[in-house]
C-alpha cells in the first residue's frame, strides 16, 4: 500500500514539474512575442516575429500576428505614399496658383489708374478683396505644405518663453486693440526657459493670437506658468464642445469664422509644437475656449541664454 501511495506521489510530484516547465516555456514564448511586436512597431523592418518555443499553439499565435503586421505595413506604406502625394500635389497647386494672382494684381492696379465710375470702383475693389483674400489663402497653404514635408528635426536654440510671448502680443496688439480686446497677461516673475525653435514659437503664438481675435468675445486671458504650460482661453459663444475638439484638424472651420481661413492655423500650431517636443490641445467649458501648450524642460547647457 505505502509503495502505490509513494508512486502516485511521485507520479504527480513529476507531473507538476512538467507543468511548471511548461508553464514557463510558455510565458517565455509570450514574452518573446511581446517584445518583438513592440519592436516591430516602432522599427521600420520587415522582419517578422520568430520565437524559440515548439508549441503548436504558440507558433501558430506567433503565424498570425505576423499576417496582421504584414497588412498593417502595407496599411502604413499607402497612407504614407498618399499623404506624401497630396502634400506634393498642395504644394505645387499653390505654388501655380501665384502667378496667375500675381497677373490679376498686375491688372487691377492698372485699372484702378484708368476713370471710372463708380460702379466700376466698387466692382474693382471687390474684385481686389477676393483676390487678396485668395492670396492669403494660397500663401497660407503652401506653408503648411512647408512645414509638413519638412524634417522633424527643428534647429532649437535656449529661449525663455516670459519674453518671447511679451514679443507675440506686442506684435498683435494692434490687431487685439482693433477687434475691442484687452488681453490679460500673466507671466512668472523667474525666466521660464526651454530649448525650443524661436520661429516656429513665434508662428505657434501667432496663430493662437489669430485664433482668439476670430472667435473671442472680448476677452483674452494669456498664462505662463513656471513648468512651461502656456494657456490661452478666453469666452466664445460661437462654438461648442465637438467644433472645439476638431479645431486642430486640417482644413476645418467653423461656420462663424471669418471668411477666407484655410482652417490651417491651429493644426500648423499642433505640428510645430509636436515636432519640438511639446503638446497642445483645446477644451472648452461653460463657453470657455482654452488652448493648452506645453514643453517640458530640456538640457539648456547647449547653447547661451537667449
Amino acid at each position: 500500500m505505502e509503495f502505490w501511495l509513494c508512486a502516485v506521489i511521485g507520479i504527480l510530484i513529476i507531473i507538476i514539474l512538467l507543468l511548471t516547465v511548461k508553464v514557463f516555456l510558455l510565458q517565455k514564448s509570450t514574452d518573446e512575442i511581446r517584445e518583438e511586436f513592440a519592436l516591430r512597431l516602432t522599427a521600420d523592418t520587415n522582419t517578422l516575429i520568430a520565437i524559440s518555443s515548439r508549441d503548436s499553439h504558440m507558433r501558430k499565435l506567433a503565424k498570425e500576428i505576423n499576417i496582421e503586421l504584414n497588412k498593417l505595413k502595407k496599411d502604413r506604406h499607402r497612407f504614407q505614399q498618399g499623404d506624401l502625394e497630396l502634400k506634393d500635389a498642395v504644394t505645387n497647386i499653390s505654388h501655380d496658383l501665384r502667378t496667375p494672382l500675381t497677373a490679376i494684381f498686375g491688372y487691377l492696379d492698372l485699372l484702378e489708374k484708368e476713370k471710372n465710375t463708380g460702379e466700376a470702383r466698387r466692382y474693382i475693389r471687390i474684385i481686389r478683396e477676393r483676390t487678396e483674400a485668395m492670396k492669403q489663402l494660397t500663401e497660407e497653404l503652401f506653408r503648411y505644405s512647408m512645414l509638413t514635408t519638412a524634417s522633424d528635426s527643428t534647429p532649437a536654440e535656449p529661449l525663455v518663453l516670459n519674453r518671447l510671448l511679451e514679443e507675440s502680443i506686442s506684435a498683435y496688439y494692434g490687431a487685439l486693440k482693433q477687434n475691442r480686446i484687452t488681453p490679460r497677461i500673466d507671466l512668472p516673475q523667474a525666466e521660464v526657459k526651454r530649448m525650443l525653435n524661436r520661429n516656429a514659437c513665434s508662428r505657434i503664438f501667432g496663430n493662437l493670437l489669430s485664433n482668439a481675435i476670430k472667435y473671442s468675445d472680448g476677452d483674452l486671458d494669456i498664462t505662463l506658468r513656471e513648468n512651461g504650460e502656456i494657456i490661452f482661453s478666453n469666452h466664445t459663444a460661437q462654438l461648442d464642445e465637438v467644433q472645439a475638439g476638431r479645431l486642430f484638424d486640417r482644413f476645418y472651420t467653423v461656420n462663424t469664422a471669418s471668411a477666407g481661413s484655410t482652417g490651417l492655423g491651429l493644426s500648423i500650431a499642433r505640428t510645430l509644437t509636436e515636432q519640438m517636443g511639446g503638446t497642445i490641445e483645446a477644451d472648452y467649458k461653460d463657453h470657455i475656449l482654452s488652448v493648452r501648450i506645453f514643453f517640458p524642460a530640456a538640457d539648456m547647457s547647449r547653447g547661451s541664454e537667449s
